[in-house]
């Protein structure tokens, strides 16, 4: 059993602002959810909008002083910061285990280490904020580019990896000098505290790192359209990152969005069959499927088809789904009971025109479970595999041609993730140039990893967490340029007054 205790960590509430823990001002409370169980674990006060104003004004405050730190002391500060997340790993894990209902094997094996290693990336990334080399491009004058932190960030982060989500937010921010202000889910705060409360015991200073936990209508609106804050980092759906597009316009913000997505999978006839089936489940139920780059749609070539999909049907029924802080668990509950029904309409509406092989319905269980799904026989054209699912749904379809494959493969608003199956190498590579999707992996599906980026086209959204192209989000760049003449009267006056 989980030794993580909410309620003795939070007891002064899920608020963290200039360094410590308060309680919300809204007038309203929030019950979080214990998703394998239906309990309630802690209840605390939402955030309302002067919480909001108290978060962006000890960022504000904290600024100048982080802004103008040397690279070398933000980078020693993160490297205390990968530090202290390690010495908490267990502690951690259990937390967004509990919140999330994800098996403690995936927050202990994934969702925490990755974070760490964020850390760690961020820290010697701080020491690489650099422009290009300085230049006489006029031949009359030195130039060169500095960049330098935006400001004030307000981010807001989903709930299917809210550890994840504020280290991708939160690190490349501070590491280029910004101060944060993260909106995390209101149904998953607990790790997103837990991070800030580290980043204080690392010595970053009170103010860079402030969490404030209330709704997006209330807490995330007025945040993204605080004048006060110079940027916006948005994950979440499509229609909500419209939204947040709007309020953010209006104020003229740098602006970041990842969005949905709806991964393509696709099989050649030339693929290793065992490899594609594991591949395929692996990158369907991770999460229990709630994860913007998992595998939605498999599009296998003809000869494969029959085999993948019987393969995947008897893979998906050996999967454990059970206790989340039972080692041996595979797969836990999805995030809630009113968002496992959503999942279940999706499913429960293709069956009208599609083929339910495996799965298709809920354990008979006080938790929030769905049992592994595969559908087969469904149009393209179908809601089940155009519309964004978040759950543990696979559906397949088989293709002829090369040709055909690649092209239901990009017939899709989105573009974040998306892989190719094949031995062939000149195959593979062009599936990986011809598929429009953010990350496109070539036999394998989901790694991630600091060094890279991620991001979508498309309705998945634009710009780029981790890696050093996340500095080009939370940088501001700038030309300086040097007159080395020290000439009074310059040649090009001529062409606003005067002759020659």
């Amino acid at each position: 059993m989980h030794n993580f205790q909410a309620r003795d960590h939070f007891a002064d509430g899920a608020q963290y602002i200039a360094g410590r823990l308060t309680k919300g001002t809204s007038g309203a409370s929030h019950a979080v959810v214990d998703p394998a169980t239906g309990d309630e674990v802690h209840t605390y006060e939402l955030a309302g909008a002067d919480d909001v104003d108290a978060a962006v004004a000890a960022a504000a405050e904290a600024f100048p002083g982080w802004a103008g730190a040397t690279p070398g002391e933000r980078s020693d500060a993160l490297h205390r910061f990968a530090g202290v997340l390690a010495e908490r790993a267990e502690e951690i894990a259990q937390a967004e285990s509990l919140q999330c209902g994800k098996p403690i094997k995936l927050s202990r094996e994934f969702d925490v280490p990755g974070t760490v290693d964020n850390a760690a990336f961020f820290a010697g990334a701080a020491r690489h904020l650099q422009g290009q080399s300085a230049g006489e491009y006029t031949g009359d004058h030195t130039s060169y580019v500095r960049r330098e932190p935006i400001g004030v960030v307000g981010s807001i982060a989903p709930w299917n990896y809210p550890l994840q989500m504020a280290a991708w937010k939160v690190l490349p921010a501070i590491a280029a000098g910004n101060t944060i202000v993260l909106k995390p889910a209101e149904l998953t705060p607990f790790t997103s505290l837990l991070f800030a409360q580290a980043a204080t015991e690392a010595g970053i200073p009170d103010g860079v790192v402030n969490i404030v936990t209330g709704a997006g209508k209330d807490a995330g609106e007025h945040l993204v359209g605080h004048p006060d804050v110079a940027m916006t980092s948005f994950t979440g759906s499509t229609g909500v990152g419209k939204r947040v597009a709007e309020i953010a316009t209006a104020t003229v913000k740098r602006l970041h969005l990842e969005l949905g997505g709806k991964a393509p999978f696709v099989v050649f006839d030339d693929a290793d069959l065992d490899a594609a089936v594991h591949g395929a489940v692996a990158g369907a139920l991770i999460n229990s499927g709630q994860d913007c780059t998992a595998a939605t749609r498999a599009y296998v070539q003809r000869p494969l088809y029959e085999a993948f999909v019987q393969g995947v049907a008897d893979l998906m029924e050996s999967v454990r789904l059970g206790d989340p802080f039972d080692p041996s668990t595979d797969m836990g509950p999805l995030i809630s009971h009113a968002h496992r029904d959503r999942v279940a309409g999706f499913v429960d509406r293709a069956r009208s025109y599609a083929r339910v092989v495996t799965g298709g319905e809920a354990l008979q269980h006080p938790g929030a479970y769905y049992k592994p799904t595969l559908i087969a026989d469904a149009a393209q054209d179908s809601e089940i595999v155009q519309s964004e699912i978040f759950g543990p749904v696979l559906v397949v379809l088989p293709f002829d041609s090369d040709d055909e494959g690649i092209r239901l493969a990009n017939d899709t608003p989105y573009g974040l993730a998306a892989s190719a199956w094949s031995r062939d190498v000149f195959r593979a590579n062009r599936a990986t140039r011809d598929i429009k999707a953010g990350c496109v992996w070539v036999n394998d599906h989901i790694p991630i990893l600091s060094e890279m980026p991620h991001g979508g086209y498309k309705a998945s959204g634009y710009g780029k967490d981790m890696s050093a192209y996340s500095f080009e989000e939370y940088t501001q760049v700038k030309h300086v340029m040097f007159d080395n003449t020290a000439v009074v009267r310059k040649d090009w006056h001529r062409t606003i007054f005067g002759d020659r």
